[in-house]
């Protein structure tokens, strides 16, 4: 991999990936990466384009940021850029046509979400119709794989129908989808890599159908790099992970298992905003061959801004996002609510405003995320306030002129977040 002004693919290299919704945060994000020594490499252009069309930007202004953010910080290493959360052709081209190279294929449309619950005779109903695009489902059913790490997986006749009723049409999808990929890189004669997510799901995924969905992916020629299975435990937005940190470790090492037999290819930690207290179980597990996500805290970190040099300005992203909220919150796994922390105009203190809405790390334990959940109701609702035509300007004009704070929050945040990772390398 040279060393090049443009993205480039990072391969079973240790990754971090950093969201920039404002298209400011490329130094502060440098910063952290810089200092932390950490062996990880940086994937600067990050954004879905959900996250694009809620604040009115283009792939190519993503990228035209990040590039800017990248000179300003003097930053000429290796880096990569993703297209988050690929649903269509279209979204494929725009962003390959913008200089990513990272390509996560997003098939949770296709998903049967339902497919845990289902009693024999409703699966059995439900295989009929995915049959058709499961003609793999022979190639496991009654067999027993056992895993490098002693782990063996049961692919029993029901486990290999559920996993057909589950993710048949997705991984259906998610192969057309790559081959487009394929096709599109190499006419425009560029490197490229694919992420598969499948962690949007209620339930976590099991061993069985991750082994299906890789082995199906890889078999299909997928150029598969990295895969972001749903583990077990909570991955909520803005806070640190909820569940047990050593049955998660278990799990991950189970999963990387699975990943290094099949692959080799990468896991991906979606949603891996402030999970500090899992980043070195996820490092240790894998022995390095991890992806870590992150977009929103990015953004929070923005408002932190605000909250020292404008807090009557926070006051008022705080009252929308507080309207916004309950319809906003509906594409994320949050769980705070409006009761979670007072109006702003009941915050009189400064201080205690940020405390209560983005949490100080002085506060936080040691080898800890934050825990607020006040975070969410802020986090959830960037695309309403960045896209409010008075609040929007206001608040990037701000983060503009104390750009140099910025960038030394950053720094501080995410060099706490890649610490953690490197402890367990």
């Amino acid at each position: 991999m040279a060393t090049s002004n443009h993205p480039t693919t990072l391969g079973l290299q240790p990754s971090f990936g950093f969201g920039d919704r404002l298209g400011l945060a490329t130094p502060g994000h440098a910063a952290a990466l810089n200092r932390s020594g950490s062996g990880i490499l940086p994937i600067f252009a990050q954004q879905s384009i959900r996250e694009m069309t809620r604040t009115n930007r283009t792939p190519k202004q993503v990228m035209e940021d990040t590039l800017a953010g990248m000179r300003q910080a003097g930053y000429t290493g290796v880096h990569g850029a993703d297209a988050d959360h690929l649903k269509t052709p279209t979204d494929v081209e725009r962003t390959a046509d913008a200089g990513f190279v990272f390509f996560t294929i997003d098939p949770s449309g296709d998903v049967d979400a339902g497919a845990d619950d289902y009693d024999s005779d409703q699966l059995g109903e439900k295989f009929k119709s995915v049959v058709a695009q499961a003609t793999w489902i022979g190639q496991y059913e009654g067999k027993k794989v056992k895993l490098s790490n002693g782990t063996a997986i049961d692919f029993s006749p029901v486990v290999c129908r559920r996993a057909a009723v589950k993710y048949g049409n997705a991984i259906h999808m998610a192969t057309g989808l790559a081959k487009h990929i394929e096709k599109v890189a190499t006419k425009l004669g560029k490197p490229f890599e694919i992420e598969l997510s499948v962690d949007e799901t209620p339930r976590p995924t099991t061993l069985a159908e991750h082994f299906i969905i890789a082995d199906q992916c890889l078999r299909s020629g997928m150029k598969l790099v990295s895969l972001a299975p749903r583990f077990i435990g909570e991955f909520e937005k803005g806070v640190d992970y909820k569940g047990d940190v050593a049955a998660l470790e278990k799990s991950l090492a189970d999963h990387a298992a699975i990943a290094k037999q099949v692959g080799p290819y990468k896991l991906s930690l979606h949603s891996g905003s402030d999970k500090l207290s899992i980043y070195p179980a996820l490092a240790r597990a894998t022995k390095g061959l991890f992806h870590v996500k992150t977009a929103g805290t990015s953004y929070l970190e923005a408002l932190r801004v605000l909250a020292r040099v404008d807090d009557k300005l926070f006051r008022e992203v705080i009252t929308l996002a507080r309207e916004r909220y309950d319809t906003d919150r509906a594409t994320y796994h949050v769980s705070a609510t409006l009761a979670s922390a007072k109006p702003a105009d009941q915050i009189a203190d400064k201080a205690a405003l940020e405390k209560t809405y983005l949490g100080v790390w002085k506060d936080v334990p040691a080898g800890k995320g934050f825990a607020d959940p006040a975070r969410q109701i802020v986090h959830c609702t960037f695309g309403s306030v960045l896209c409010d035509p008075k609040l929007g300007p206001m608040v990037k004009q701000v983060v503009r002129e104390n750009q140099a704070l910025y960038t030394q929050i950053l720094d501080e945040h995410f060099g706490k977040h890649l610490d953690a990772l490197r402890a367990g390398m």
